[in-house]
């Protein structure tokens, strides 16, 4: 049974943010060191995203003829125990009057082999189902460097997915430890590799620990 459905309802305070979500399927270690240690470093894809994202809500509020688009959205889901905004909500008048969401995440580069992209978009969706009680069946992820949506789909197995790794998230939170090192490719696009150090005997402590052992 979902652990999640089982227990009551997260409360303000126990909200994490829903970026968080990407962060903790790339890496557990990259993961803590933000959200537990509170380190963070820039490098060109990550200013590249965040610039991205500003220009998306700048822009504001539109309407055109059957949909209007909300931009900066806070949405929010006490089941899942998650927070945040999204890029982008189209609403699509239909036939009986109703307005169907149709989420959109924007992306600085291009679609990923993995999931992380999909389940940061699943859950938005899932925050707007729980906000709005109705069931939104897909949306999309603009990508950049493509110039060009992707359309997602919202399947079970993707909320699962996205379900599972909310669980994740909130156990690594609970726990409050940092995940020892593990190099792997991804190490090499990551702006926090200085401070992770998997090279170094410091992979298996804290940033924080080890710049504390190596200043002594």
């Amino acid at each position: 049974m979902n652990t999640i459905k089982q227990r009551n309802l997260f409360q303000e305070s126990e909200l994490l943010p829903i970026s968080a979500l990407q962060h903790i399927q790339f890496c557990e270690r990259q993961c803590a060191l933000i959200h537990i240690e509170r380190i963070w470093a820039e490098n060109r894809l990550t200013v590249e995203g965040h610039l991205l994202h500003e220009k998306v809500h700048d822009a504001g509020d539109e309407t055109r003829p059957g949909i209007t688009i909300a931009r900066g959205l806070s949405i929010r889901s006490c089941k899942l125990g998650l927070i945040g905004k999204a890029d982008a909500v189209e609403f699509h008048k239909q036939a009986n009057g109703a307005q169907q969401p149709y989420p959109i995440e924007y992306k600085r580069g291009k679609p990923k082999i993995d999931d992380c992209d999909l389940v940061q978009l699943c859950a938005q969706a899932l925050c707007l189902e729980e906000m709005l009680n109705i069931t939104i069946p897909q949306g999309a992820i603009y990508y950049g460097k493509t110039h060009r949506r992707l359309e997602v789909v919202f399947s079970e197995a993707l909320r699962q997915e996205t379900e599972s790794a909310a669980r994740q998230l909130h156990a690594l939170m609970k726990k409050g430890t940092t995940p020892t090192a593990v190099k792997t490719l991804k190490c090499e696009k990551c702006s926090l590799v200085e401070y992770c150090l998997p090279d170094t005997a410091g992979g298996n402590k804290s940033a924080i620990e080890y710049v504390k052992e190596i200043s002594k």
